[in-house]
C-alpha cells in the first residue's frame, strides 16, 4: 500500500514542482503523472487534492506548449472542485482562475472573461469585497481588459484594486506603488491627464527616494509624464521630463538608446514599469 499512499503522492508532486521550477520538464512529467494516478485511486477522481494534482500537470502541460492536454485537464480540475466542493468554494475559485488564466494566454478572452468573473464572485462572498485576495482577482480581470484595450472598462477594477491595497497594505507598499501606475496608465491612455499626472509624480517621487534618482523604472515615469505633459502644452514639462529619461537611459544602457519623442509616443508607456 505504501506506493499508492496520498502521502506519496504528495511527495511526487512536491519533487515534480522542484523539477519544472529548474525547467527540467521531462523529469517532472511522469513523477505529475504517478501522483495524479495515486490520487485517482485513493481519493477518488472528484477529490480537491486530485483537482489540484490535475493542475499541477496541466500546468507542466502548458509550459511545454502541449495545450491540448492542458486544457482538458483544467476543466477536468474545475468539474472535480464544482462536484466535490460546490460552487462557491475559494478552491473552486481557484480551479477558474487556472483555467481563465489558460485562456488568456490562448487569446480566448471571452472564455476567459466569463471565468474570471465566476472567480471573483466568490472570492467576494467568502472574503469580502476588500479582501488582498478579491483585489488580486480584479487585477487578473482588468489585465484581460487592458490586454483588449477595453480602456474604460478596466478603469474602474484598477481604481478599486488601488483602494483595496492602499486600506490593506498602506499607501508606499510595493503593491499600491504598482496599482498607482496601472491606474495612471490607463488614465493616460484615456487622455485623462489630470488624474494621471498626480499618479506619476507621486511613483516618481517615491522611486527616487527607494531606487536613486538614476534608475532606469526612474525613466520610464519620467517618460510617461512627459507624455501626459506635452497634449496639456505644458512643453517645458515634457521637454525636461523627455531629456531626463533620455540622460538616464543613456547612461545605463549605452549612447545609443534613446526614448521616443513624437510619432507613437505611447511606445513606451507602460503602466506597471516600477
Amino acid at each position: 500500500m505504501g506506493g499508492t499512499h496520498p502521502d506519496v503522492a504528495m511527495n511526487l508532486n512536491n519533487l515534480a514542482g522542484l523539477y519544472q521550477s529548474q525547467g527540467k520538464y521531462s523529469e517532472a512529467e511522469p513523477l505529475y503523472q504517478r501522483a495524479l494516478v495515486i490520487y485517482e485511486q485513493a481519493l477518488g477522481t472528484t477529490h480537491p487534492d486530485t483537482a489540484l494534482s490535475m493542475n499541477n500537470l496541466a500546468s507542466l502541460y502548458r509550459a511545454q506548449g502541449k495545450y491540448g492536454e492542458a486544457e482538458l485537464l483544467y476543466q477536468r480540475a474545475l468539474a472535480a472542485c464544482e462536484q466535490h466542493l460546490g460552487t462557491a468554494h475559494p478552491k473552486t475559485a481557484i480551479c477558474l482562475y487556472n483555467l481563465a488564466e489558460f485562456y488568456s494566454d490562448q487569446g480566448k478572452y471571452g472564455e476567459a472573461e466569463l471565468l474570471y468573473q465566476r472567480a471573483l464572485i466568490i472570492e467576494e462572498q467568502v472574503y469580502g469585497p476588500d479582501h488582498l485576495e478579491v483585489a488580486n482577482d480584479l487585477k487578473a480581470l482588468a489585465n484581460l481588459y487592458q490586454i483588449q484595450k477595453k480602456y474604460a472598462e478596466a478603469e474602474p477594477l484598477y481604481q478599486r484594486i488601488l483602494a483595496i491595497r492602499q486600506n490593506q497594505l498602506g499607501t508606499e507598499h510595493s503593491d499600491t506603488i504598482t496599482s498607482l501606475g496601472d491606474l495612471a496608465y490607463i488614465y493616460l491612455v484615456l487622455e485623462k491627464y489630470a488624474e494621471a499626472e498626480p499618479l506619476y509624480q507621486h511613483i516618481l517621487v517615491r522611486n527616487e527616494l527607494s531606487l536613486g534618482l538614476n534608475h532606469l523604472n526612474s525613466s520610464y515615469v519620467m517618460h510617461n509624464l512627459a507624455l501626459v505633459y506635452e497634449p496639456q502644452g505644458k512643453h517645458i514639462d515634457a521637454e525636461l521630463f523627455y531629456e531626463r529619461a533620455l540622460l538616464i537611459k543613456q547612461k545605463q544602457l549605452g549612447a545609443s538608446a534613446a526614448f521616443l519623442k513624437g510619432g507613437n509616443k505611447r511606445a513606451d508607456a507602460d503602466g506597471a514599469a516600477f
